[in-house]
């Protein structure tokens, strides 16, 4: 199973539109294994978004990460960074499909609700900046056969 990072950013919080978020993620079969309401620091949002340092938007991108708090997800299962970049939508609102994060809810592409990471790598990055390996749970999910095939429950 893949796992990745999911941040509701601080319009999501302030919105209220943290648990009709998750609830697309669960809809879609996700499990989460970690979950946390932070107030992430510069610096730390800074190596969050490190990959963006030299783009003109960077500045204003750390600034909005910081200015609230952030609800941080783990969220697992398969192929879950491409499923969750779906299911969020574009950067650009208008360019979201209905039944998206962004194309239902997202107003402007600055405050666009969410983040979620791009690739494997950038995951495994991400869920290490923001989660000790102790705050991430194991757990079996009594659906997991029929969500994603194999054995079924012995009766």
């Amino acid at each position: 199973m893949e796992r990745t990072l999911v941040l509701i950013k601080p319009d999501g919080v302030q919105r209220k539109l943290v648990g009709e978020i998750i609830k697309k993620f669960e809809n879609k079969g996700l499990k989460i294994i970690g979950l946390k309401m932070i107030n992430i620091s510069i610096p730390l949002a800074k190596k969050l978004y490190e990959m963006h340092k030299d783009k003109p938007f960077f500045r204003c991108l750390i600034k909005f990460t910081t200015a609230g708090p952030n609800v941080a997800l783990v969220l697992e299962g398969r192929e879950a960074v491409s499923m969750i970049r779906k299911i969020i939508g574009e950067t650009t609102p208008e360019e979201s499909r209905p039944g998206s994060i962004r194309g239902d809810y997202a107003i402007h592409e600055r405050f666009n609700l969410v983040h979620s990471a791009d690739s494997k790598e950038n995951a495994e990055r991400e869920i290490r900046l923001l989660f000790k390996p102790q705050e991430l749970c194991k757990y079996s999910q009594i659906l997991h056969p029929w969500l994603y095939g194999g054995k079924g429950i012995d009766r």
